[in-house]
């Protein structure tokens, strides 16, 4: 019998149960969340997609992003920075991505808070990757009993208090450890997911920016 939040497939492999919930999820869930990630646009991005999933299934999101990565010019949140009034209209009017007004202009603030990061700190990476929580501040047992009372972390709301204080919006501590979550800071692959040790490998060689 399957323990809670794990599920087995016919192959006899066991993963977090919410793989199967999608037909998007099992790629997602093998491939890309929890995979640690040092590039800038693509944090930048993820900051933007968490953003635009509060109050939103993560599905609709991730169905979407193809979409979302053309209007915004692939998330390079130099370019972003740049937007006016005219791009804010023209991505109101675009049905492919989620038409939310304060969210869209939470992205074009966030690219340029983002262009001051990496002006003060070097990198967007270096800056985030700072906040990774310390192994004290991780459960002995990532299982769904965890997760469940574990929406947000002290190492989320610490990095979501740094990024308001610097001006930027939709980051807040249950958003903030969302993307600790998908971008490798934690890994929460729950204890009997064949994706566990893989991205516990990962993690290790994983060269911190």
């Amino acid at each position: 019998m399957d323990k809670p939040g794990l599920s087995t497939n016919d192959a006899g492999l066991t993963h977090c149960s919410w793989r199967t919930a999608a037909p998007e999820y099992p790629h997602y869930h093998d491939h890309e969340w929890g995979v640690p990630v040092a590039d800038d646009i693509q944090l930048y991005e993820k900051i933007c997609l968490e953003g635009f999933q509060a109050g939103m299934a993560w599905i609709t999101i991730l169905r979407k992003r193809e979409h979302f990565r053309r209007a915004f010019d692939g998330f390079d949140f130099r370019r972003v920075a740049q937007y006016g009034e005219a791009d804010i209209e023209r991505l109101m009017a675009d049905p492919g991505i989620v038409r939310n007004r304060a969210k869209i202009v939470s992205t074009l603030n966030n690219a340029r808070r983002a262009c001051e990061l990496v002006e003060e700190a070097g990198s967007l990476a270096k800056w985030l990757w700072s906040f990774e929580p310390t192994p004290d501040e991780r459960p002995t047992r990532v299982d769904l009993a965890y997760w469940t009372a574990n929406p947000t972390s002290p190492a989320s709301v610490r990095l979501s208090k740094a990024l308001k204080k610097r001006g930027w919006t939709y980051v807040g501590p249950t958003t903030m450890y969302a993307l600790m979550q998908a971008t490798g800071m934690v890994n929460d692959h729950l204890e009997g997911c064949a994706c566990r040790e893989l991205i516990e490998a990962l993690r290790r060689r994983f060269n911190r920016p």
